[in-house]
C-alpha cells in the first residue's frame, strides 16, 4: 500500500507540482542567448519534447519502482527517478523562459510510460534493467539530434540538453552494471516507432 502511495503521489507531483531541482540548472558562463521570435517557437518547440521525456522519465521509473520485489532495485529506480526530476525542472524552467509551454497531452504520455513500465517490471527485473538501457539510449540520441536543431545561439538550452545527455548516458550504464539483459531488436524498433509518434504530437500539442 506505502508503495501505491508512493506511486500516485509522484504521478501527482510531475504532472501538477512544480518541479524542484536538486542541482543547478546548467549554464554556459559569458554565452548570452539572445533569439528572435520564430527562435524562441523553434527552440520551445524543442524543449517541450524534451519536457515530455523527462515526463515519461518519471513515470517509467515509478512503475518500475512499484513492480519490483527487489528492494535493492527499487532504490536504484528511486534514485534515477530523482535525478531526473532535475532534467523536468531543468527544461520546465526552459519553457518558461521561452515563453512556451508544456504540452497538453502530458497526462497522456505519463499514464502510457507508467504502463510500459509497470509491464517491463512484471516481465522480471533484468528485463525491466533492459528496458532502461534501451530507452536511455534512444534518448541520447534523440538529444543529440537537438544538438543539432536547437538554434546555434541558445546557449541556455543547449546546456541543458548537453547535460542531460551526459545523465542519460550514466543511468544506461547504471542499468547494464545492475545485470540488464538486451532487449531483442524488433521489441526496441517497437519502442522507438513510440518515441517518435510521441516526439512529433509534443512538438506542436
Amino acid at each position: 500500500m506505502d508503495t501505491l502511495i508512493s506511486a500516485f503521489d509522484a504521478a501527482l507531483r510531475t504532472l501538477f507540482a512544480t518541479p524542484r531541482a536538486a542541482q543547478p540548472c546548467p549554464t554556459l558562463t559569458n554565452e548570452a542567448t539572445d533569439l528572435s521570435v520564430a527562435e524562441k517557437a523553434h527552440a520551445g518547440a524543442l524543449m517541450r519534447v524534451n519536457h515530455v521525456g523527462e515526463v515519461c522519465a518519471q513515470a517509467l521509473y515509478t512503475a518500475q519502482a512499484f513492480a519490483t520485489q527487489n528492494e535493492a532495485l527499487r532504490a536504484h529506480f528511486i534514485k534515477a527517478s530523482a535525478e531526473e526530476t532535475d532534467h523536468l525542472a531543468w527544461t520546465k524552467q526552459r519553457l518558461d523562459e521561452l515563453g512556451e509551454r508544456p504540452s497538453l497531452l502530458n497526462p497522456l504520455w505519463y499514464a502510457g510510460a507508467f504502463g510500459l513500465g509497470l509491464l517491463a517490471g512484471r516481465l522480471g527485473d533484468r528485463v525491466s534493467l533492459g528496458f532502461v538501457v534501451e530507452t536511455e539510449n534512444q534518448v541520447g540520441a534523440h538529444l543529440e539530434s537537438h544538438l543539432t536543431l536547437l538554434p546555434a545561439h541558445d546557449h541556455a538550452s543547449r546546456a541543458i540538453v548537453a547535460q542531460m545527455k551526459d545523465d542519460e548516458a550514466r543511468h544506461a550504464q547504471d542499468a547494464k552494471d545492475a545485470g540488464a539483459l538486451e532487449l531483442p531488436q524488433p521489441v526496441k524498433n517497437l519502442m522507438r516507432v513510440a518515441a517518435k509518434v510521441m516526439t512529433t504530437v509534443a512538438h506542436r500539442v
